[in-house]
């Protein structure tokens, strides 16, 4: 079933700050517009510096071939209004399965589920809430929130105003895993794909290299080599986040 305008264009509740807001106001757009939402933009001191986009359907779901398809649209994009200014690996990813909550029809499809929530305001004296998650109100204004174990004559039940909103995420349990694998959730990719423009049976790429600093000099602009995955995890032990992943590495020559 083909996406509507709306559900591509529903609006985030909490947007980024700094280099990350600058690298959204640049891709928001281009997702849109092939079919994509995106969900979060994390700058990192990872491998240098390392510019993590995260994106999904409207229905939640990412594969590695929507994770490819958006690295080759927004790549030139970002060489061209260069919102980073420095070398940097940049990362396609799924949301994972601890996914950040950002609209409200997130917080609506996964109610029931753990979360941790953080608000940009302080509620009866605090910020961070962690609990069960309940269906948002009509209007998608607020949030209720199940607290475990509260003291005694505290309310165990507060309703969390969404515009406030600073943070939030699923907290990884064994019943989100099963029910995300149920929906037909993030894949369990053991490999990240890797943005090369070589031919499919070319040999595979040796390690991946590391982030030029902004004074080094490479010659010419050379994709890095895939970065693994996360490891699946042993039967029966904790669970790890999985994520559908592209990397490519961005180089910048030097100044003059």
């Amino acid at each position: 079933m083909a996406e509507s305008p709306s559900d591509l264009t529903e609006p985030r509740l909490a947007g980024e700050s700094g280099v990350g807001a600058q690298v959204a106001r640049v891709v928001e757009g281009p997702l849109q517009g092939l079919g994509y939402r995106l969900v979060r933009v994390k700058v990192s001191a990872q491998n240098g510096c390392t510019v993590q986009i995260m994106l999904e359907r409207p229905d939640g779901t990412c594969t590695i071939d929507d994770c490819e398809a958006a690295s080759r649209v927004l790549s030139p994009i970002l060489d061209l209004d260069d919102p980073v200014g420095v070398a940097y690996h940049l990362e396609m990813s799924s949301p994972g399965i601890d996914r950040p909550l950002v609209r409200v029809s997130d917080f609506a499809r996964w109610a029931g589920h753990e979360a941790k929530v953080e608000l940009a305001v302080p509620l009866d004296g605090r910020k961070r809430f962690r609990g069960l998650i309940g269906v948002p109100d009509a209007e998608g204004r607020t949030v209720p929130i199940d607290l475990p174990d509260v003291k005694e004559g505290l309310p165990s039940r507060i309703v969390l105003p969404l515009r406030d909103l600073a943070d939030a995420h699923l907290v990884l349990t064994d019943e989100l895993v099963r029910e995300s694998l149920r929906r037909g959730g993030p894949p369990d990719e053991g490999d990240a794909a890797d943005e090369t423009d070589e031919p499919e049976a070319e040999a595979p790429r040796p390690a991946p290299r590391k982030a030029a600093s902004p004074k080094a000099k490479p010659a010419g602009r050379k994709p890095g080599a895939a970065k693994p995955g996360a490891a699946k995890p042993a039967r029966g032990g904790p669970k790890q986040p999985v994520l559908t992943k592209a990397a490519r590495l961005k180089g910048r020559d030097e100044p003059l």
